[in-house]
């Protein structure tokens, strides 16, 4: 938040003095822009890049629409991908001056823009959205909902995105809801295919990619919009990518070829170790993706970890503990039992004392999920899978392939419920607890939680969590996701409705609202200057405190290193004093506020997060045009917002010729070697040379005729042009002005040579380039000579 300068405060002298009329109240202040460039020296080369800076200082006094607009100044050229503008800004380009476009074009840009719908006063801020609690709602028809992925749009905005399970490669399975609204995501309809080839979704024509049973997922830490799934097509088992913030396909990598002996017709979902996705396919072999290389892992599929299962799906899931990977399988109707099996990256083989997998439960029974066991502390310690059937069983084991306890309220699930796998979620206290989902065997859909700390059920919560106002309970639970700034649960199952639900009491729909904000300071600024003073303050906007229990909710702060920097509280006001925040040790921040409420009813309203600092800029490139012709660039920026229209001042650049714009001019004195001097006047046939011979000048009466030929080979033209002679004052000319490929010649004669001793005479040319900026020094050629000889020139 940019501070001003208030006046000082005088003290009240009272006089008597005659009436006088009051001052015209002041006109409010117009917001003003300031143009710089950098990156080249004055004057400028041609072909160099100049960096335009322009820097909006904000006078507006309320909220309203701002416009930066910038014309690429003649004798320059835009370069692609050069454009900035400050967070919150969005950036356009046009081709034509007036028609803008948010797609940078190819080539051919002549102005470039930055628009804000919500500029203002405080022009150092941003801010996201809060999201709304989230009702239950339909989703896609035809779409068998499985775990929610969750993705947070640069606006704030809480998408829920969903890959249908078990569903045909030409069947439409990837849809996006907007949880703030309950709506479709925009650029529907939905749902839409998925494609191996990237792309735009539903731009690509037929679907190719199959979806496995069991669906987990991995976000790409370097990108967190780039989600990768399991899935098939029908050659092979891989790894198939999605693009969330640009809803397309983003590639598929084939890993194992599909049948064989043991047969491969499925696979797991993923996990991550190490950088390394890894799954598991029918046969019990262990695939692994690298994320960095975006390519399969050297000597992969690896031994199989488990039996093969020769199903048509794989039942099953994956999970890492310690960096190890563990994954279960099952072959219903069969005379295999249920399987755990240990996989360690390290070796690229069965973890130590995992020869042979463990048993999870009888034969016959069938499992859906592989979950981490957690120890009193928290520190990953084995892996559970419950498995369900006649007899419904859970099992754990530890990293050595010892048992564990198991999770008391998994172990008491009636016979055929199904269990899949939990989302994990840290409770106030810092316990670490597991949400499963179940359904069937008499539950329509269900929760369980299990808190790790106690070894128990959670305190508070009902053994089994229902759904009752979420399609009256019928909810058939397949996966939770859990969203950190509002502190809920987004819940799918098997009825295709998408729901929330209050972790800490059960409550469905999740009464809570949350936002993030990640604010980098250095992000407004391009010029590489110090302008940020500090951080200053979080506040929730468009929100009544009253309806916020701020005593329950919190605000966590970190940095760059995702490290906790301060968990500040709440004022009653709902703002968040960030000060104490040092901008030098974190030049990021993100600030998440999950906000408990009172009522759900018509909350709106943002996160706003803001620091101390100078106007922001909006910066672009260009490169200065190699035409010899331009001599300067110019560039003036304009702009438009609530107090009305300005113009920035204009920086002129002078531009200075370089190698290829510098003039080759040559000097050629010669002596006339006629014996009739009318044949060594202008026009004259000469002949001409370097020297005369002896006895000439007898002849022409002791008189030496010059020529001097000054030639301007390009590429530009001169101005200022004197011819210098060190013998005969009648030979100095100028100034004079040669063009580009002209020549010019100068006549003129030595009289009455008394002496006997040769004369060398010598001529140069002092000369301006034209284009060069005021005050350049004259350049010079080389010294050019001819000789007048006399009677004793050979001696």
């Amino acid at each position: 938040m940019r501070r001003r300068m208030l006046g000082a405060v005088l003290p009240l002298v009272l006089t008597a003095a005659t009436a006088a009329p009051l001052p015209a109240a002041a006109e409010p202040a117009v917001s003003a822009l300031t143009k710089s460039v950098q990156g080249t020296g004055s004057p400028a080369a041609h072909g160099a890049t100049a960096k335009w800076v322009v820097g909006y200082e904000d006078h507006a006094t309320t909220t309203g629409a701002a416009t930066v607009t910038d014309a690429v100044g003649a004798g320059q050229a835009y370069q692609a991908g050069s454009l900035h503008v400050p967070p919150g800004w969005t950036p356009e380009w046009s081709t034509d001056g007036s028609t803008f476009t948010g797609t940078e074009p190819a080539s051919g840009v002549t102005a470039v823009r930055g628009t804000n719908p919500a500029a203002g006063p405080d022009a150092t801020r941003l801010s996201g959205a809060l999201t709304p609690p989230v009702q239950a709602v339909t989703t896609a028809t035809g779409g068998d909902g499985f775990t929610p992925i969750l993705y947070r749009t640069p606006g704030g905005v809480l998408q829920a995105w969903n890959i249908f399970h078990h569903s045909a490669a030409t069947s439409p399975k990837v849809v996006c809801t907007d949880l703030a609204t309950g709506q479709r995501c925009p650029g529907g309809p939905w749902p839409k295919v998925l494609n191996t080839a990237p792309g735009p979704l539903g731009t690509l024509g037929a679907g190719d990619i199959t979806s496995p049973l069991i669906e987990q997922y991995v976000r790409d830490p370097a990108a967190p919009a780039k989600v990768y799934y399991p899935g098939l097509t029908a050659t092979s088992a891989g790894v198939g990518c999605l693009d969330l913030a640009a809803a397309a396909n983003c590639g598929f990598w084939p890993l194992a070829a599909l049948g064989g002996s043991p047969p491969v017709h499925n696979l797991t979902g993923f996990a991550e170790s190490g950088g390394n996705l890894y799954g598991v396919v029918s046969s019990g072999a262990v695939l692994c993706w690298t994320i960095a290389t975006q390519s399969a892992c050297g000597g992969q599929p690896y031994a199989p970890i488990l039996p093969a299962a020769d199903q048509p799906y794989v039942y099953g899931a994956v999970t890492v503990v310690a960096g190890k990977v563990f994954a279960s399988t099952a072959a219903p109707g069969t005379a295999l039992p249920p399987a755990l099996g240990c996989f360690d990256p390290a070796t690229a083989a069965a973890c130590a004392g995992w020869a042979s997998s463990r048993p999870t439960g009888p034969a016959g029974n069938v499992t859906y999920n592989a979950y981490t066991a957690y120890s009193t502390t928290g520190v990953p310690v084995g892996a559970c899978s419950s498995t369900t059937g006649g007899t419904n069983v859970t099992t754990c084991y530890a990293l050595d392939g010892s048992a564990l306890p198991v999770p008391p309220s998994a172990a008491a699930l009636p016979n055929g419920t199904y269990v899949f796998n939990p989302e994990v979620v840290p409770d106030p206290g810092g316990h670490l607890r597991s949400y499963l989902p179940v359904w069937n065997g008499g539950i329509a859909g269900a929760a369980l939680c299990h808190d790790w700390a106690t070894g128990a059920a959670c305190a508070g919560l009902p053994t089994r969590i229902t759904h009752p106002n979420a399609a009256g309970g019928d909810t058939r639970d397949y996966g939770y996701a859990y969203d950190q700034p509002s502190g809920c649960l987004i819940g799918l199952g098997d009825a295709g409705v998408l729901f929330s639900m209050d972790p800490a009491t059960g409550a469905t729909p999740c009464v809570r609202s949350g936002g993030q904000v990640t604010l980098r300071p250095g992000d407004f600024y391009c010029d590489g200057g110090a302008h940020v003073q500090g951080y200053t303050s979080a506040r929730l906007t468009g929100v009544d405190p009253a309806n916020v229990d701020f005593a329950a909710s919190r605000v966590t702060v970190v940095d760059q290193d995702n490290a906790v920097v301060a968990t500040p509280g709440f004022a009653p006001d709902g703002s968040v004093d960030l000060t104490g925040v040092s901008v030098a040790a974190h030049p990021s921040i993100t600030v998440t506020t999950t906000l408990v409420l009172r009522s759900a009813a018509g909350f709106s309203g943002s996160l706003v997060v803001d620091f101390a600092g100078d106007a922001p800029q909006l910066c672009f490139r260009t490169t200065i045009s190699a035409d010899c012709a331009v001599t300067s660039v110019a560039n003036t920026a304009t702009g438009t917002d609530s107090t009305g229209s300005f113009t920035s001042n204009t920086v002129t650049l002078p531009v200075a010729p370089g190698a290829s714009c510098t003039p080759k001019v040559t000097v050629e004195k010669e002596i006339c070697t006629a014996v009739h001097p009318d044949q060594c006047g202008p026009g004259g046939a000469g002949p001409w040379a370097k020297q005369a011979p002896v006895g000439l000048l007898g002849v022409l009466a002791a008189s030496a005729y010059w020529r001097i030929t000054v030639t301007n080979q390009g590429p530009v033209g001169i101005t200022s042009a004197q011819v210098v002679d060190t013998v005969e004052p009648s030979c100095q000319t100028g100034p004079f002005t040669l063009a580009a490929g002209q020549s010019k010649q100068v006549h003129c004669t030595t009289f009455a040579l008394l002496n006997l001793f040769p004369i060398t005479n010598k001529a140069k040319v002092t000369y301006v380039p034209v284009n060069v900026p005021p005050g350049t020094p004259p350049s010079t050629t080389d010294w050019s000579a001819a000789k007048a000889c006399s009677l004793l020139c050979g001696l």
